[in-house]
């Protein structure tokens, strides 16, 4: 038997839960105390098509995310990208959980702004451990706000209907945003320590003897037991610059020490720093730089 459960519709993920038949096809506000997981779906690795948001006020623990148990103390809230895998680390009846979990698909933002904006959030791809933690004002906030959106699903379709859910949604995740920048103002002293660290990982990687191959943020993340898109954000927060833009700014400042103090080919130092191909690092360079890594070694920079 597939240990592998893929849900594609509202109208199935209801069913799994035990919930009565949905209102709208692509979009759900899910209450909590009505879902129950049955014991036969233990071990089970589920998917879905859509994007999720939860906030979970009773503890209980039915999904694991990535390797990491769902930390949710009481108001915490937490975003799923589609197609993440939740492993079901147990069962639950009616009334073990409570809060809210509110499911859209893709195609319901399709066409509308929120669609490139929330490819871009990374909200919704950060580790258990880097979920939102509300005040209580925060979280009557957001009940009201998934309220309305549960009613508007519950109302008439009409020719507004999706304009004003997809509004709704698009002012939910901006109060998410706010909010996380409340958190990541009252963490500043970690997250200087974050940065702190990524620098110090950045420096050791090419101070090795062989750097095997220009870094990715996902090696620089693992090491700081952080998802990439939280580094990035932290980085983004705290230097103006996000994880990738860190590396490469990192990178074309060795390259011009190099290109300065060496009598190194062009092809060498895009080597050294482990460029695959010299073109790569040249674009790259001017791209940062303003000129090519040869009009810089001759003083054209």
């Amino acid at each position: 038997m597939s240990t592998f459960l893929k849900i594609t519709s509202i109208s199935e993920l209801h069913n799994f839960f035990g919930c009565e038949k949905p209102f709208h096809p692509l979009l759900s506000v899910v209450n909590l105390a009505d879902i129950s997981v049955p014991r036969e779906a233990l071990g089970k690795k589920l998917t879905t098509p859509f994007f999720s948001i939860s906030l979970k006020t009773k503890v209980g623990e039915p999904f694991k995310y990535g390797r990491k148990y769902f930390d949710f103390s009481e108001g915490v809230l937490l975003g799923i990208a589609p197609n993440q895998v939740l492993e079901i680390s147990e069962s639950s009846k009616r009334g073990d959980l409570e809060g809210w979990a509110l499911y859209f698909h893709p195609d319901l933002i399709r066409g509308y702004g929120l669609m490139d904006s929330i490819m871009e959030y990374g909200f919704f791809s950060y580790e258990t451990n880097e979920a939102l933690h509300l005040s209580e004002k925060e979280k009557g906030t957001l009940n009201e706000i998934v309220r309305n959106i549960s009613e508007e699903c519950q109302a008439p379709i009409d020719d507004f209907s999706q304009d004003v859910l997809v509004t709704t949604i698009e002012l939910l995740i901006n109060y998410t945003k706010r909010f996380y920048g409340r958190q990541f103002i009252t963490r500043k002293s970690e997250h200087t320590d974050i940065v702190s660290q990524f620098q110090g990982l950045l420096k050791r990687y090419f101070d090795a003897a062989l750097v095997e191959g220009l870094p990715q943020v996902r090696y620089f993340a693992a090491q700081l037991h952080l998802s990439d898109s939280y580094l990035s954000d932290v980085l983004k927060k705290e230097t103006g610059k996000n994880a990738q833009e860190t590396i490469h700014y990192f990178v074309i400042d060795k390259a011009k020490t190099l290109l300065l103090n060496t009598d190194k080919t062009i092809a060498e130092i895009a080597f050294e720093l482990g460029f695959e191909y010299p073109q790569y690092f040249s674009r790259l360079f001017k791209g940062k730089a303003g000129v090519t890594p040869k009009a810089y070694r001759s003083g054209l920079g």
